[in-house]
């Protein structure tokens, strides 16, 4: 059948195009990318801990508007590393920045707020290349009382850069976020999107499960054993009516092993099953979780073991 051409005026005739963009969330570890990044979703996708650096990888999250596409990139926290994974992670930060139409940098408020990038923030600002359009993030507003304190900062930090936009917000409490969002899909261009309607992200289900367990664990323990610790997924068997999922953690030194396991196991346990429900709503399935603790003396220091834990080289 053939099909005719829409009248001037018409609906057909008047829908713009479709925008579809790419914006990397870059930043200081322990700012609230993360945070962010499940507030502009409206989902937990990311994990998230009180630890810096919780964030390893790279990881999108696609949100959308009317016949709007904003995929947001959330990167490790760029710092400086002090180890083989942690140049990898800050390699990875920086190489997002290429393939983006604009960038979100994340910077954490003080309840005294100063009028100016501290020399961190703005050295990541530095490196963020002029061509690219940047969005100001000043995120924990709920700690600046009065408002008023604001104010001179917003003044003094205009004057920073010519950026796209600065945003007072409270990630945690979504303050300020829905503007937000609207300001980032305005910023894409015209373009067809690159997912399908109903995904959210570009990662595995089985990436997720090695994820919400490390999540857990941070959660969990003490300071010193988070940074010596990773999960890996050793078999996702998906042909039995209940799937089953095995993972290994891997500890750095033999005295994080019983921290890790708890008393006769109890904090894996509990880690366990944390984990599985986190695993099961972003899932929609039931899933069994079968966890082993290895001890990998100074995975995060080997160019082999980084590649097989997943941290693989990242070209720059």
């Amino acid at each position: 059948m053939a099909k005719t051409s829409p009248r001037p005026g018409s609906t057909a005739a008047t829908r713009p195009a479709p925008r579809a963009g790419k914006i990397a969330i870059v930043g200081r570890p322990n700012v609230g990318k993360s945070t962010l990044l499940n507030a502009l979703l409206g989902e937990p996708l990311a994990i998230t801990s009180h630890h810096p650096q919780t964030t390893r990888d790279r990881l999108c999250g696609v949100v959308r508007g009317e016949g709007v596409e904003v995929v947001l990139v959330d990167t490790p926290g760029i710092h400086g590393a002090r180890t083989r994974l942690g140049t990898r992670m800050n390699a990875l930060a920086r190489g997002s920045l290429d393939a983006c139409d604009a960038v979100l940098l994340v910077v954490e408020l003080s309840a005294k707020p100063r009028p100016e990038l501290d020399r961190e923030d703005r050295a990541i600002l530095d490196g963020i290349p002029t061509r690219v359009p940047v969005v100001l993030v000043l995120n924990k507003v709920d700690r600046v009382k009065p408002k008023e304190l604001l104010f001179p900062v917003l003044e003094s930090l205009a004057r920073a850069r010519d950026f796209a936009g600065i945003f007072p917000i409270s990630a945690k409490r979504g303050g300020g976020v829905a503007e937000l969002g609207r300001a980032l899909q305005a910023l894409a261009p015209e373009g067809e999107p690159a997912f399908e309607e109903d995904e959210i992200t570009d990662r595995p289900l089985r990436f997720f499960a090695s994820e919400y367990v490390r999540e857990q664990i941070l959660r969990a323990t003490r300071q010193e054993v988070p940074h010596g610790v990773a999960v890996t997924v050793e078999s996702y068997d998906e042909s039995r009516r209940v799937p089953r999922i095995a993972l290994v953690v891997h500890v750095d030194k033999e005295s994080h092993k019983p921290i890790v396991l708890g008393r006769k196991g109890a904090r894996m346990k509990e880690i366990a099953t944390l984990a599985r429900a986190r695993f099961e709503e972003l899932a929609g399935k039931q899933v069994h979780l079968e966890i082993r603790v290895k001890v990998t003396p100074g995975w995060y220091e080997d160019p082999r073991l980084l590649d097989e834990l997943g941290y693989g080289e990242v070209a720059t």
